[in-house]
């Protein structure tokens, strides 16, 4: 049986149940959790078949099987340390088990001398097969985890500058309500505020404004749908903006940041501007702020004005220090994000600790963490684990590869085409399927004409493509999934009412950086 195709397919029934979520009143993290996992439960039950590896092999024999790497280019650099690394084990218990020390008589390296001439037995490959499928978990594991935990730090510190009604520092100075001026301000706000935060902390703090500045949801929904497309468009101009823009820059693709910045603003900018100037000719009439409402604790003991300013600069403090945290220590950023937490959390402790306890409650990191959203951080956990299923098994190395074959090697139509396929499949593995397709091409080279080369014209499309493309679709960006989460957006409204907008400024922006580098 066609195990690949096995997995495609419930990959495929999982997205369209979690885009009818609302017909067929199946909640979408229950749907992203099932995907997740028995995409991961097919390949464990049958690796060998979906890496075509022959189990009767030995280990060495795998190594040493040239046609095995031509078949499985998905398997890449990780499968192959990983294999050096359970040769090198085997080694090691053979010369421990023979009574030899690696120091005994200066034999310092007898271990990496003894490793061609010493076989791991063809009984233990599939074991070797399994322990690659566990090994390949906890790699991808470990990147999704990241992402979730900064998710919850972010959302942990938006929630807690909330219920200090911080924000106010912001939403008493936007006054207009008119719809279109008010949706301008907005997404402008987003754009700038995407590339110096990121596009994921962006939007969750666009979403508690829009709480703030308006009572209709269906409004707001629409309002939200600028939101991903702005924090989108903004992440893609800044090397800290979005996370495949950082891969390429991190990696060597993007290393000059004044050139980034340079050469993908205006496309970026062009991107958001478009559905603005679209929909300004159609959005018509006034925005309704919500009232707001407190307890009675509200009115006995409310925040002072100094309170809330104080909070409001310190969570704005700590998210921008993330990406500084990381820059110095080259740390996860999620570990710059809980530093933050962790900053603001006792700064709340010590603010509060005069106060009675039930004054304090609601002012608490333990009463915010309440708040947060569980369910969005496990559609998160198992719509990131389905693609990262398929990224094992090469299904994404075969598509980007087709997409490289069916257009001649054009760069131009190969990331338009990247971009569009972001939206429905991560951003990231296609990124880094990208970054594995083409190396970085050295000066003198054809390639390196041709835009494949340190800060080539590919890789800077390429990171406006991945970053933008995936506003089509509501679950084609993480600020897209964050949104969707917070809002209980459905999938087929976002489809209706937003999607084509965000198409439109995507190809234009697209056209823009082909005027200015393609003719």
């Amino acid at each position: 049986m066609n195990w690949e195709l096995v997995m495609v397919i419930i990959f495929v029934l999982g997205y369209i149940a979690i885009a009818l979520e609302h017909n067929i009143h199946i909640d979408k993290a229950a749907s992203s959790l099932l995907i997740g996992m028995l995409c991961w439960a097919v390949y464990a039950l049958y690796p060998a078949d979906l890496l075509q590896i022959d189990e009767s092999k030995s280990v060495t024999e795998l190594v040493q099987d040239h046609e095995m790497w031509k078949r499985n280019e998905n398997l890449g650099n990780r499968m192959e340390v990983f294999i050096d690394e359970h040769h090198e084990k085997h080694v090691a218990k053979k010369i421990e088990e023979s009574g030899d020390s690696l120091y005994q008589d200066g034999r310092i390296h007898q271990l990496e001398h003894a490793g061609p001439h010493v076989d791991i037995p063809a009984e233990e490959t599939p074991h070797f097969v399994h322990e690659y499928v566990e090994h390949g978990l906890m790699h991808h594991l470990y990147e999704i985890a990241s992402i979730l935990f900064f998710l919850l730090g972010a959302m942990t510190i938006v929630e807690l500058v909330d219920a200090h009604e911080g924000f106010s520092v912001i939403t008493d100075r936007i006054k207009t309500t008119n719809k279109v001026k008010l949706l301008w301000v907005i997404a402008i706000l987003t754009f700038f505020f995407s590339a110096a935060l990121d596009n994921l902390t962006t939007s969750i703090v666009m979403i508690s404004l829009l709480r703030k500045l308006i009572k209709d949801q269906t409004t707001r929904w629409f309002f939200a749908g600028f939101v991903i497309i702005a924090a989108n468009a903004g992440g893609a101009w800044s090397p800290i903006g979005d996370v495949t823009t950082t891969m390429l820059w991190i990696k060597g693709q993007l290393p000059d940041t004044v050139t980034i910045v340079q050469d993908l603003f205006l496309p970026s900018l062009i991107s958001v501007l478009v559905p603005l100037i679209i929909i300004s000719f159609t959005m018509k009439g006034e925005a309704e702020r919500p009232v707001q409402q407190h307890g009675a604790e509200h009115y006995l003991n409310p925040t002072t004005s100094f309170e809330r300013n104080f909070i409001f600069f310190l969570g704005v403090a700590g998210l921008l220090f993330v990406p500084v945290f990381k820059t110095v220590t080259h740390l996860p950023p999620f570990m710059g994000m809980m530093l933050s937490l962790g900053v603001i959390w006792t700064a709340t402790e010590i603010m509060h600790r005069s106060k009675n306890k039930e004054d304090r409650k609601s002012l608490s990191v333990i009463s915010v963490l309440s708040k947060i959203d569980t369910a969005s951080v496990l559609f998160f956990l198992g719509i990131l684990l389905a693609v990262a299923s398929l990224q094992e098994i090469g299904t994404l190395i075969r598509v980007a590869g087709f997409l490289d074959s069916s257009f001649g090697g054009n760069i131009y139509a190969i990331d338009v085409s990247i971009g569009l396929l972001s939206a429905v499949v991560d951003n990231v593995p296609l990124v880094a399927a990208a970054q594995g397709m083409y190396p970085i091409a050295e000066t003198g080279t054809a390639a390196f004409e041709s835009g494949f080369g340190p800060s080539g014209l590919f890789w800077l499309f390429l990171a406006y493509c991945a970053g933008t493309g995936g506003s089509a679709l509501i679950i084609g960006s993480a600020a897209g999934v964050a949104v969707m989460g917070l809002e209980k957006i459905s999938f087929g409204w976002y489809l209706k009412k937003i999607s084509l907008l965000a198409i439109a400024g995507y190809l234009a922006g697209a056209a823009t950086y082909y005027v200015m580098f393609g003719l």
